[in-house]
């Protein structure tokens, strides 16, 4: 989908930043039925849920995954990989942000803060190359690392500003965030209201894709005691609403069809490279609660799934007229069924 983001609806500094509380930020609402589209704060949440619905969150808690390699260089640890390698994406600083860089070579060592070397063993992708450090990864992020910062972002902010409240699991490259808005009072007032919580973990990667550039294959993990939530929930006609992009990825990824032929979710860990998209359509998850979204990206196409075209261009032509803000710091919409 095309449209133009003005440079002043991206979010530079989180909400507390702004004198407002995490759970302060607006919320788009849209509905799939009836093509309506409201507008909210976010700690309306519980009302706009029915008892019994499901809420499903990532678990997985953001690191600090941006290390300064000199004065030319910055690495994004991106993903990490069974036999103890990672996928990493070279940048080039540029400002306060930084641009792809693509003269990585194969068997190239980087020297790194702390005495630390990376070599560059295979490219992956177009962007991400299989790359080993002589440390071990997470201690040496905690202790050298920053946020992935990009240039709407006014400036550094600490590493709490980029976690989630569900955050347990480390090891996305950059936040899961359309939980970030969530806090105990909502958590409280939304299993008062009778609505259910269950977790999934999905480690995002990288987000600096090119226009129309699908994400890159991601670790997950549905317990089976999500799976039974999920299926139980379906069953007895309450809704499932995935708390992020990421989670609506881990649940259609493990999702099956039943021998009665029913979509339900089996539990599952790995790797996906699952894409949904309006041709794959949602199969298990009813609703979604995501950020806003920039124009052509991959995430536009699975809100397409959930509410069509038409719809989705008057949430984000409501989104736009309003002043709405995007990215991990912005405002949030609600897509329900």
């Amino acid at each position: 989908m095309e449209f133009t983001l003005p440079p002043e609806l991206e979010a530079p500094a989180p909400p507390e930043a702004r004198g407002l509380p995490r759970d302060g930020v607006r919320m788009l609402v849209s509905r799939a039925a009836s093509g309506a589209v409201a507008h909210h704060r976010f700690t309306d949440l519980p009302r706009l849920l029915l008892p019994g619905d499901l809420l499903v969150v990532n678990t997985s808690r953001t690191l600090p995954a941006a290390v300064p390699a000199g004065p030319g260089l910055v690495l994004h640890f991106s993903t990490g990989l069974p036999d103890g390698c990672w996928l990493v994406e070279p940048r080039i600083p540029a400002g306060k942000a930084s641009l792809p860089n693509g003269t990585a070579a194969p068997a190239q060592v980087i020297a790194l803060p702390g005495g630390a070397e990376l070599t560059f063993t295979e490219r992956a992708t177009a962007r991400l190359w299989r790359a080993r450090l002589s440390a071990a990864v997470l201690p040496y992020l905690i202790r050298h690392g920053e946020p992935i910062r990009y240039s709407y972002a006014a400036r550094r902010w600490p590493l709490a500003a980029y976690q989630t409240v569900f955050g347990r699991l480390p090891g996305s490259a950059e936040m899961p965030s359309a939980a970030r808005p969530f806090t105990p009072s909502v958590v409280t007032d939304l299993a008062a209201r009778g609505v259910l919580v269950a977790p999934v973990t999905l480690h995002c990667g990288v987000s600096s894709l090119e226009a129309g550039e699908d994400p890159y294959p991601e670790q997950f993990d549905v317990p089976p005691a999500t799976a039974r939530m999920v299926n139980l929930t379906r069953r007895s006609g309450g809704r499932v609403i995935a708390v992020g992009t990421t989670v609506v990825r881990a649940l259609e990824t493990a999702a099956r069809s039943s021998p009665a032929g029913v979509a339900d979710v089996a539990a599952a860990a790995g790797w996906t490279s699952h894409v949904v998209s309006p041709a794959t359509g949602p199969r298990v998850v009813n609703g979604l609660l995501t950020g806003l979204h920039e124009p052509r990206s991959s995430h536009l196409r699975m809100l397409a799934a959930f509410h069509g075209e038409e719809l989705l261009r008057a949430c984000y032509d409501a989104a736009l007229s309003r002043g709405y803000l995007w990215h991990e710091f912005g405002d949030v919409h609600l897509l329900l069924p």
